[in-house]
Formats: C-alpha cells, sequence, structure tokens
C-alpha cells in the first residue's frame, strides 16, 4: 500500500511516518506540507491511502479531497486536532477520523479500515474508466449522518437550497446540497435527470407516458408522476435501451 502524509507540522509528519515505518507492507511514497502540495502530488494517481490533517495552508483537507475524481481516489484518512470536522469528514467518505494525540493502537485500526476500504473498491476498469458503483453514500441530515446505497433512493427533489431524497423505505431526508452535486454523487448510470427539479432511479420508471402537448411524463412504480424536461425527450430510445 502507498502512503501519502500530508500535515503542515513538520513534528505530525514524523510521527506518522514512524507509525507506518512500523507495519509491514506499506510504502511512504511522499509528504507534503500544505494542501496545494497535496493537490499537486495527489494528480499522480499513484497513491493508495491518505493521511491527511485538516486545517493547512494554501487549501484544508476538505478542500484537497474536493479536487480528486470520485471515482478514483485514495483511501482518506484525517489525523488532526480539530474534533469539528468530523461530521464533514464522513460525509466526504473518509475511512476514518484520528483525533491527534492518537496512539499506535488507534492508528492500526485507521490504518486497516483503509486498507479493506482500498481494497474493495480497487477493481478492473473498463475502457479506462472506473464503473464500480458505490455501496453506501453518507448524507448529513439535521446534524446526524444517514448512510444509503444508490439504490434506496427512489427519487430526488429540489427544495431551494436543500434536495429531499425520496427512499424506498419511505422516509424522506433534506440535505443541503445542490441538484448538480447529487447527480454526480449518485452516478448517471442508475439515476437520470429528469428535469431541473428532479432526478429518479432509472429502474424505479414504471411508464412513460405521452401528453396531449407533446411532453412527457415519467411514472414511478409508487404512482409519483415527474415531467419529463423537454431537452430529453429525444432521448427515450436511449432510456429504453439503458
Amino acid at each position: 500500500m502507498r502512503i501519502l502524509i500530508v500535515d503542515d507540522e513538520p513534528l505530525a509528519r514524523e510521527r506518522l511516518r514512524r507509525l507506518v515505518e512500523r507495519e509491514s507492507e506499506m510504502e511512504i511514497v511522499g509528504e507534503c506540507g500544505s494542501g496545494t502540495d497535496a493537490i499537486t502530488r495527489l494528480a499522480d494517481g499513484d497513491v493508495d491511502i491518505l493521511f491527511i490533517d485538516m486545517e493547512m495552508p494554501g487549501a484544508n483537507g476538505l478542500e484537497v479531497l474536493a479536487k480528486l475524481p470520485p471515482n478514483n481516489r485514495p483511501a482518506v484518512v484525517f489525523a488532526t486536532a480539530h474534533e469539528s470536522f468530523a461530521l464533514d469528514a464522513f460525509e466526504v467518505q473518509a475511512v476514518d477520523y484520528l483525533l491527534k494525540p492518537f496512539d499506535r493502537e488507534r492508528f492500526q485500526v485507521a490504518l486497516e479500515r483503509a486498507r479493506t476500504w482500498r481494497e474493495k473498491n480497487t477493481g478492473p476498469k473498463t475502457n479506462g474508466s472506473e464503473t464500480r458503483e458505490p455501496e453506501r453514500l453518507t448524507f448529513k441530515v439535521d446534524g446526524r449522518l444517514v448512510l444509503l446505497s444508490p439504490r434506496e433512493i427512489d427519487w430526488v427533489e429540489a427544495a431551494d437550497n436543500y434536495v429531499v431524497l425520496h427512499t424506498a423505505a419511505g422516509p424522506r431526508h433534506m440535505v443541503r446540497d445542490t441538484m448538480a452535486a447529487m447527480e454526480k454523487r449518485l452516478g448517471k448510470e442508475l439515476f437520470l435527470r429528469a428535469n431541473r427539479s428532479a432526478l429518479v432511479r432509472l429502474d424505479e420508471i414504471n411508464e412513460v407516458r405521452p401528453n396531449s402537448h407533446g411532453d412527457y411524463t415519467l411514472v414511478l412504480r409508487k404512482g409519483v408522476e415527474l415531467p419529463l424536461s423537454r431537452s430529453l425527450r429525444g432521448k427515450l430510445d436511449t432510456l429504453f435501451t439503458r
């Protein structure tokens, strides 16, 4: 496993380096002292596990992760003295959150989680692109974390600065996010942008119903009706194929 250490404090990097060097089958491929240096180094795409601080010059840990492609990223472990960012870290799919100071035993727990995540999420690629479907995504809802797989979400509805996740089990969850960001997270292989205000899981569509004015309505399995955007009318054949 190839490890990158990112922390603006030299002593913190040294401590992580010593902990990693005591573990077998681990190789440190680099160290960075700022968020901007980390973004440049991660562009090489050869890092399996990333240990990263939260507050750093240039870019913080969350900003660094935002620059990474979602389908080809290392396992991320935050190692920081800032407890208040824990929810944000897990929302961006960090595998663990080490709160300084931590001992070797706690470090090994985080390392094993990162190793397991990396092995599970690294598979064969098709036509040069990663097509693996995420198992579960983390959403911040009313100060708590809700974990859902994309296939548990029937459709997504825009609501001002929020989106509402309509789940197969029944509960609705309001998440502060944009439709564009949610479409990217859920993936275009599973979800269709029906219109500006709705995103629907493809296998939840039960009917495509033509209207009198040449428009179409998507009818979901539970009877929900969503207007199909005019810009997608010419893509119905592709929709049926998918």
